[in-house]
């Protein structure tokens, strides 16, 4: 069951999950900065968690090494948990990952969450790329992955198996929180099943996201990796002082959307780009049916909004990305929100 305190309340739990934006005329380093900018604010307003993306091949976005962005955030913060969301299984050897996460509990204990999905992150060339072998990319190799994972985590081989002498260094170290992400039943399923945490990216598939996260809810199964069910809702939302601001804030968000889906991969599109973009007939019908994946508003529109998700998905918190045109825009978007849903 949900609880009551977080179903019945005005207050939602927040955190967030970044991308690492780096916009036309910035450097990687810069939008870095900003990174660590943003997690002190949102630290300060109370939020629980900061995620950190793994994409590949991406104009425009900084979070290729999720591994590395949580040592520099936690290092800068001191009380906020840092996580990854998530790292993509497939394109790494569970032994490392466990290794990397195991490095991370023992320099920031109690602090470290590990998100796993098992999308590529990319295109299937950079799969290639990454992952090694055709067989890799072609052959889902998911279930395998994680079993070891898993395994590697509780030293927990069966005697006949050929990793049962290997131990994930450095040990002695607790496992890290463990979150499946998805967009479909596969993961709800998967994490209900193995007692994982789950999360929910409703700005992929927002049409599923509530039953999703109920049904995770629903099939939970206790093991040794969780007891009682954790889901967390992500959202992509964008909060402004008026409802008219928050819209010509959005144009940016509208005009990449569109091109994700017309498969043009490139840089986001600037401000000004984007408010001088023309929209055919059917690319306007695409731009107003993308934006069923985003909360666009004032922050109290927004957060009733997210009241309402939350509350019927039954979900233990909201995860949120905001992507803005500014720095300023997306932590001030924060800001907003936090002051209509935090406790």
């Amino acid at each position: 069951m949900p609880d009551p305190s977080l179903v019945s309340s005005t207050t939602v739990p927040l955190s967030v999950l970044d991308v690492c934006p780096v916009r036309a005329g910035e450097s990687a380093s810069q939008a870095l900065a900003e990174t660590v900018a943003l997690a002190r604010t949102v630290e300060a307003l109370g939020f629980r968690r900061y995620w950190l993306a793994e994409h590949h091949n991406t104009a425009g976005i900084a979070s290729s090494a999720p591994e590395v962005l949580i040592t520099y955030v936690a290092g800068a913060t001191s009380t906020i948990r840092v996580g990854s969301g998530g790292i993509m299984l497939p394109n790494h050897s569970p032994l490392k990952v466990a290794e990397t996460f195991r490095t991370l509990g023992a320099l920031f204990p109690g602090r470290i969450d590990l998100g796993i999905g098992r999308a590529p992150g990319t295109d299937l060339t950079t799969a290639l790329a990454l992952r090694r072998s055709r067989e890799a990319v072609t052959t889902d190799q998911f279930p395998q992955l994680l079993g070891e994972l898993l395994a590697f985590f509780e030293d927990d081989f069966p005697d006949n198996h050929p990793f049962h002498s290997v131990q994930a260094a450095p040990a002695g170290v607790p496992t890290p929180p463990m979150f499946l992400l998805g967009s479909s039943d596969y993961s709800a399923n998967v994490a209900a099943q193995l007692g994982l945490g789950f999360a929910f990216a409703r700005h992929i598939n927002p049409g599923p996201a509530v039953q999703m996260l109920r049904a995770y809810r629903d099939g939970f199964q206790a093991s040794d990796f969780g007891t009682e069910p954790y889901a967390i809702l992500g959202v992509s939302a964008l909060c402004a002082d008026t409802a008219e601001e928050a819209e010509h804030l959005a144009a940016p968000l509208d005009l990449a959307w569109l091109r994700i889906g017309q498969g043009r991969r490139g840089p986001s599109p600037t401000f000004e780009e984007a408010l001088a973009y023309e929209y055919t007939p059917a690319e306007e019908a695409m731009r107003r049916a993308n934006r069923a994946r985003h909360l666009v508003g004032d922050a109290v529109s927004v957060a009733e909004q997210v009241r309402a998700l939350a509350a019927g998905a039954h979900a233990d918190e909201v995860m949120v990305l905001t992507m803005a045109p500014d720095a300023a825009t997306r932590t001030r978007s924060y800001e907003l929100l936090a002051a209509e849903l935090s406790p």
